[in-house]
């Protein structure tokens, strides 16, 4: 029956094909995309941990320090 109504109704429009086929690809660019901006934000997230905790550690170490000479 469904090839009745396809028949029935014309077929494929080839303007309707191309333009899904380009939304497809659409999706698959956003997805690629989003997958390496995903990447580069933990990335950005894993550095800025890393200063964080750097930071920390210099700051308990500038309390455990001995006063200069004078």
């Amino acid at each position: 029956m469904a090839k009745a109504l396809l028949g029935y109704v014309g077929g494929s429009d080839p303007r309707l094909l191309a333009e899904m086929r380009r939304l497809q690809q659409r999706v698959q660019d956003l997805e690629s995309e989003l997958g390496r901006i995903q990447a580069e934000n933990d990335a950005l997230a894993a550095a800025a941990s890393h200063d964080r905790s750097m930071e920390s550690m210099e700051s308990v170490d500038a309390h455990q320090a001995e006063p200069a000479l004078t």
